[in-house]
């Protein structure tokens, strides 16, 4: 899984895999002991629940969890006073 994905995108993969592997939710709710609505809430990105049960499934399908900085970026000083206007 690539760096910065959202919630859609990783249960995107997810769902890319598992169709790769020619499996449905059933019977990978069966094999990972994860119930089909929580595997169909987590490929359709509305998942909310424990980090446990995320993990269970990602490494299930051969994918591990990462956690990477964020990027950010800072304006230039010389921007600075442009963030500030009291224009509209």
């Amino acid at each position: 899984m690539e760096a910065g994905m959202s919630r859609l995108s990783i249960g995107e993969t997810l769902k890319e895999e598992r169709k790769s592997k020619a499996m449905t939710q059933k019977q990978v709710a069966i094999e990972t002991g994860i119930h089909n609505t929580t595997i169909s809430q987590i490929e359709s990105g509305r998942f909310t629940g424990s980090l446990d049960i995320l993990e269970r499934y990602v490494c299930y399908l051969g994918f591990e969890l990462n956690i990477t900085p964020m990027k950010r970026t800072l304006p230039d000083f010389d921007n600075l006073s442009t963030l500030f206007s009291d224009e509209d």
